[in-house]
């Protein structure tokens, strides 16, 4: 059974497979819940699947280790402010509304 584990952890394919479930759970939390915070929690499980898949090819790869590494920091910065750019617009929406739920956003048209 350890000698499985080790295996395991010296593959590139755990990474990666562990990388595909969260962005699943990341999509699905994203398509099935209709509230703001949510959504915004989903797209940062998502973006923090994508950097798991980059350092894993960094790490097993060795000639993209430093490019890996630069790319895992911008996707950091990236999730950084989208989440708080969308939190401060999902504050703004819910002090006007007083709701979180992204179907009644839509009346901002009218």
């Amino acid at each position: 059974m350890l000698a499985f584990l080790s295996d395991v952890s010296q593959s590139l394919d755990a990474y990666l497979i562990l990388a595909g479930v969260l962005f699943a759970i990341g999509a699905f939390g994203f398509l099935a819940r209709r509230n703001a915070i949510s959504m915004l929690m989903s797209i940062e499980l998502m973006l923090n699947a994508v950097n798991l898949a980059i350092i894993g090819f960094g790490a097993f790869k060795p000639e993209l280790n430093p490019s890996a590494s630069v790319i895992a920091l911008i996707v950091m910065a990236a999730a950084a402010a989208e989440a708080t750019i969308g939190l401060a617009i999902v504050i703004a929406i819910f002090r006007n509304r007083k709701t979180p739920l992204v179907d009644e956003y839509d009346a901002m048209r009218q």
